[in-house]
């Protein structure tokens, strides 16, 4: 078979104009990067902004394997089926990182014939809002050591400077640093830290702000530091969220692509969800349910992670509510949860298989914990046996979960009609949505609201530090926030090697961080780093360029 960019560089794209015709956008509503990509105006979010929302569905999945396990592919792939089976749908999605991209999992624009184009274009540069979210991220950090250089009228601590500089690439040497060394028109010297771009609290707040005026708001109110006195300094007190707002003015509306089908797509933003909220923008899941009948969406890795945030972070802050939720399960994730390695994934293993489900179980109920109808999607592998494939549908009718077969990677739309038939009913249910926690309970509630009744943890544990940190948020009004944890993706536990449905273990909680300007309390659990690193083979080994200017290797 083709690789993905085989198939996508064969593929016709449609004029971007085109693609916003099917849905109703006129040409006057685009700003276009180039003929196949093109920003949404603020004046068609104001023209739709009456109009009845369509039908929201989410797209997460079970704990997968290192290599990912195919949530997007099945998101694209069932808007192309939508569309198969006469149905008007938009796909949004968050962008990809340049991490991921040249390091080992690879681009976040699906695969096979369920991608979403110029597949090359919207996994490198795109139309430059990474650039513009590391670039205002690092305008503030520049202007708070200017601040401490020029006199430091505020009394900022330079020992207590909470806010990090950001890239968006895995690069192990710049998690701890030191700035300023070289004498004294150089700087302050003090320790400094580097995360990467979709980790930082400025591509939250970009996923999570409503318009320009509430952009610039939540920026000013990111807490950077605090003075000699233990005073909270906010970006607004070195008036750098003006500023910041400028970078961001055009990042902020969404971005209009296609499917390999044709299947208008709107991809904006892109944190992950192991280590921050892992939702594509607000605006831009607000728009895409305002433009179709259906709206499809996902959040990153599994549901113990992605899907939580998106339900209690983002539906909380934006009103949203969804119809139903899509539950993305493979023979292989399911035999790396009992026990297989990830070599041996491809191999046929009931045993493994049985062992491992119980983690699709665990899955299942957790959503419907949020009154919310679940289906199932079995995404096919070639590699897939009969019997593998009966076994997990089996499994399924005896938990009471509806199911679709799904081969969206090697047949496109047409392989996804049974699961859009079945998410089509399923949004014709009654959907009673609910938030799993209360947002007046305690910091320490919620996550214990989190930590037991999704991860099935028996007990929470606090660290030194994270009490004190604790103690510091709760001082400066944050108790009352939704919290985000920070967790490995490949257990529902904070310990990677505990797979499938672990039970009686407990959860550590190490540190926790304020989150100001975004409007959650960030929880670290385990040893999950803001700063990834490459493999000792990276995906960049394999990526080239054609004399032609024709990309090569890129997934």
């Amino acid at each position: 078979m083709l690789t993905d960019i085989e198939i996508a560089q064969q593929a016709k794209l449609l004029p971007i104009k085109d693609v916003a015709a099917q849905i109703g956008i006129s040409e006057d509503e685009l700003e276009f990067y180039g003929k196949y990509k093109a920003k949404l105006s603020d004046e068609l979010a104001n023209r739709v902004s009456s109009n009845p929302d369509g039908k929201l569905i989410l797209v997460t999945a079970i704990n997968p394997t290192p290599a990912g396990e195919g949530k997007t592919t099945t998101a694209v792939g069932l808007g192309q089926a939508m569309a198969k089976i006469n149905k008007k749908a938009i796909i949004a999605l968050r962008e990809p990182s340049l991490g991921p991209v040249f390091g080992i999992k690879g681009g976040a624009a699906g695969g096979g014939y369920a991608q979403v184009l110029p597949m090359e274009d919207i996994n490198l540069h795109f139309t430059g809002d990474m650039h513009a979210i590391t670039a205002a991220n690092n305008l503030c950090c520049a202007m708070l050591d200017n601040h401490i250089q020029q006199g430091n009228e505020l009394q900022i601590d330079p020992r207590r400077v909470l806010f990090k500089r950001c890239l968006d690439m895995n690069d192990r040497a710049l998690r701890n640093i030191v700035i300023g060394l070289g004498g004294k028109v150089n700087g302050i010297p003090r320790e400094d830290h580097f995360i990467i771009t979709v980790a930082s609290e400025v591509m939250a707040i970009l996923c999570l702000a409503n318009d320009i005026s509430d952009l610039k708001e939540r920026l000013g109110n990111i807490l950077i530091a605090y003075s000699y006195s233990g005073q909270p300094i906010y970006a607004k007190d070195i008036k750098a969220n003006g500023a910041m707002t400028a970078l961001l003015k055009d990042a902020i509306k969404p971005n209009l692509v296609q499917t390999l089908e044709g299947t208008p797509a709107i991809m904006h933003g892109g944190p992950f969800a192991n280590i921050a909220h892992g939702c594509n923008s607000v605006r831009a899941t607000k728009l895409a349910l305002k433009l179709a009948d259906y709206c499809i969406t996902e959040a990153g890795f599994g549901s113990d992670l992605g899907a939580e945030k998106f339900l209690d972070i983002k539906c909380r802050y934006a009103g949203l509510k969804p119809n139903a939720i899509v539950i993305v399960a493979t023979t292989r994730a399911l035999k790396y949860n009992g026990g297989v390695p990830k070599a041996e994934v491809s191999n046929e293993n009931l045993d493994a298989l049985k062992k491992g489900i119980v983690n699709l179980g665990v899955h299942i109920e957790n959503m419907r914990k949020y009154n919310v109808p679940v289906i199932v999607a079995i995404n096919q592998f070639g590699t897939d046996t009969e019997a593998e494939l009966n076994f997990i549908e089996e499994y399924c009718r005896q938990n009471g979960a509806d199911f679709a077969l799904s081969n969206v990677f090697g047949k496109g739309g047409d392989g996804g009609v049974e699961l859009a038939n079945k998410v089509v009913e399923a949004c014709e249910k009654e959907s009673d949505f609910t938030s799993l926690y209360d947002i007046n309970l305690t910091i320490k509630e919620k996550i214990d609201a989190i930590a037991k009744n999704i991860y099935g943890a028996s007990k929470v544990n606090y660290t030194t530090a994270a009490e004190k940190a604790l103690s510091e948020i709760v001082a400066l009004g944050g108790d009352k926030l939704p919290v985000c944890v920070a967790k490995t993706q490949y257990s529902l536990s904070d310990n990677p090697a505990l797979l499938g449905a672990p039970k009686d273990f407990e959860i550590t909680v190490r540190n926790l961080s304020l989150s100001n300007g975004a409007g959650f309390v960030v929880v670290y659990t385990g040893d999950i780093m803001t700063m990834p690193g490459l493999p000792k083979v990276p995906a960049a080994h394999s990526i080239d360029v054609n004399d032609d200017g024709t990309i090569l290797g890129l997934y």
